[in-house]
């Protein structure tokens, strides 16, 4: 093959050309991309610039070694080619192109030198293969909520051809040298005509989802930092409208969603894709998002798990719920809990002096906490303490640490709930009050560890009041039972034997990582556990967070999360209960029972309540 660089077409020398080919490319590709950063600049604020290693060990994990990909195994490994495919085929272009604009350059084309040579001709050919995978999957066997659009066939076909052309250039190299030069100059266009049309093409996050791994929340709240809201292109943070432009559009977001599978008008994607839309202009600078859609999230993050680019769909809608309860527009039912929360401290509506109820009828006295030192302090919860259909678990779980001479105590009326479902219903406010409540309470009694049977709480407490205080470690009570039945504090009668399965609640599993610790427990209680096919991150929402157990249910949902899920545990042959291990999913499944007819098929225990027959005998 003659230099390609230093040969004459019509008398003019190769390099010219390529000169003006990479300016027109790099014009287009630069101004589009400033176009973005002047918006991104004029955004809120939001530090992602902090723990660089994490950071960068998440791209490491996430980005070359494309873990969240696998999650679909088959289109994932084509993926996972096609972006080994993409670096290679950057790299040697970039070599070739600064061999191409100075011919003078001491160094050989890419396709000169032997092993850059052959690894472009297999990674040519894999990329090739994973091409016609994804093309087949994208317009044969089409999965639910993956986009078909005339922009991704452009851009297979780009990628298509700069694949052909080098593995190509390479066969003909020897034979055909002419043919050869004519495909280096088919792959160096198509080339920089593929980096000018990126930015304005939905792939896009080629380029923008490593930094979008790269600047993923470490924070591990769910929520964003406090703020007035936002409706308004510059009311977001340059992070949240940053998503836009990383995302793949994939639909992975969306066949995750519990809410957009009940038949509700949320789409996790179409959330981004309106961070899209701010950020590229398309005539308008506010949000366009219906609000029965905004109210629709039940926060279980499960969209934010799968994404492979680390998008934040929970928060940019949280910020989105903080605007319209400022303008008041809200359910009435979840207004009445916020009132009721602000007024008494929790969400019933109860006076504060009853919250303790539950101890009457047990055979010992709980200890009040803020008079005497404890070794926990249980911070009970809301639904715990007042829902006659979690007392008998929380009785249960009080006599469990009884027997097993647990030094425990409670904060009685003087406790709040946490506010971790105000917080995520947009309430900011609200939970700015519960939270210095909570921690004058706390701060006035003496404990070592924070024991509590609520998810909800754990979260909080664990994560959202830690940058308050931060002076305790909190525990779920499944960890502290797991562990005292581990060491032989307490002992199974051997009398309870079952074959159950176990929910993963969102805020202890997703949020937490608390996965083994109930499962053990079970096990070591005498029990069976078939896990259901959608387990611990990929657990499916019940349907009650982000304040969703205070809001009416539209119409329009065509099956509540929580049926769907008492469904798929019905479907496991043997297994006669779920167990859970969140005051709100006792109220949530042991209803779904009642409504999709499986009360006699199935039944739901609480955690305490299973450990609590299997040792108690």
């Amino acid at each position: 093959m003659h230099d390609p660089a230093t040969a004459t077409y019509a008398g003019v020398p190769g390099f010219v050309f390529l000169w003006l080919l990479s300016l027109a490319a790099f014009f287009l590709f630069g101004r589009r991309i400033w176009s973005y950063a002047t918006v991104l600049c004029s955004a809120r604020a939001d530090r992602r610039w902090g723990r660089a290693l994490r950071r960068l060990w998440l791209v490491a994990v996430h980005v070359l070694g494309g873990r969240r990909l696998f999650q679909e195994t088959l289109i994932g490994a084509a993926h996972f080619l096609i972006f080994w495919a993409f670096v290679l085929y950057a790299a040697t272009f970039v070599w070739n192109l600064a061999r191409g604009l100075v011919p003078a350059l001491p160094i050989p084309y890419a396709d000169d030198v032997r092993w850059a040579a052959r690894l472009q001709l297999v990674f040519g050919v894999l990329g090739l293969a994973a091409l016609a995978i994804a093309a087949v999957r994208r317009y044969l066997v089409r999965p639910p909520r993956l986009e078909q659009s005339r922009d991704a066939g452009i851009i297979l076909g780009l990628i298509a051809a700069v694949l052909l052309s080098a593995v190509g250039g390479q066969m003909a190299k020897a034979s055909r040298p002419e043919l050869a030069t004519a495909l280096w100059w088919t792959h160096m266009a198509v080339v920089l005509g593929l980096l000018a049309y990126l930015p304005y093409s939905k792939h896009l996050h080629l380029l923008a989802g490593p930094f979008g791994v790269f600047w993923a929340s470490l924070d591990q709240t769910g929520a964003p930092a406090p703020s007035g809201g936002a409706a308004r292109r510059e009311e977001f943070t340059w992070r949240q409208l940053f998503c836009g432009l990383a995302c793949a559009e994939c639909g992975r977001c969306d066949r995750a969603c519990p809410a957009l599978a009940s038949g509700s008008k949320l789409a996790p994607r179409e959330v981004i894709d309106h961070m899209k839309e701010l950020v590229r202009g398309s005539g308008h600078q506010a949000v366009g998002f219906p609000a029965e859609a905004v109210w629709s999230c039940t926060t279980c993050g499960a969209c934010m798990s799968r994404c492979p680019v680390f998008n934040e769909h929970v928060p940019i809608l949280i910020e989105m719920r903080r605007r319209l309860v400022d303008e008041g527009v809200l359910d009435a039912r979840l207004q009445e809990a916020l009132i009721n929360l602000g007024r008494y401290g929790n969400s019933f509506g109860s006076p504060p002096r009853g919250r303790a109820r539950w101890t009457q009828g047990l055979e010992f006295k709980v200890k009040d906490a803020r008079k005497e030192p404890v070794e926990y302090l249980w911070f009970v919860g809301d639904y715990a303490s007042y829902d006659p259909r979690v007392t008998p678990a929380t009785r249960a779980t009080a006599r469990l640490l009884h027997r097993a001479g647990v030094d425990f105590g409670i904060l009685y009326e003087s406790e709040q709930n946490a506010g971790n479902d105000v917080r995520r219903a947009g309430e900011e406010g609200l939970f700015d009050v519960l939270a210095e409540k909570n921690l004058k309470s706390l701060g006035g009694a003496r404990f070592e560890r924070i024991l509590t049977t609520d998810p909800h709480t754990y979260h909080a407490l664990r994560r959202e009041y830690a940058g308050r205080n931060g002076a305790w470690r909190a525990v779920h009570h499944t960890e502290l039972l797991s562990d005292l039945l581990r060491g032989g504090v307490l002992r199974p009668t051997g009398k309870w034997a079952q074959t159950v399965t176990y929910h993963d609640p969102c805020y202890l599993g997703r949020y937490n990582g608390v996965f083994e610790a109930p499962r053990n427990a079970l096990r070591a209680a005498g029990g069976k556990v078939l896990e259901m096919p959608r387990n611990r991150m990929q657990a499916y929402c019940c349907g009650a967070g982000g304040g969703r157990i205070w809001m009416e249910e539209t119409a329009k949902v065509q099956e509540r999360p929580a049926e769907n899920r008492v469904k798929e545990a019905a479907g496991l042959r043997g297994v006669a209960a779920v167990v859970v291990s969140c005051p709100k999913d006792v109220v949530m499944f042991r209803d779904a029972l009642k409504t999709t007819g499986l009360e006699e098929r199935l039944s739901v225990k609480e955690f305490s309540e299973v450990l609590a027959e299997a040792v108690e005998g």
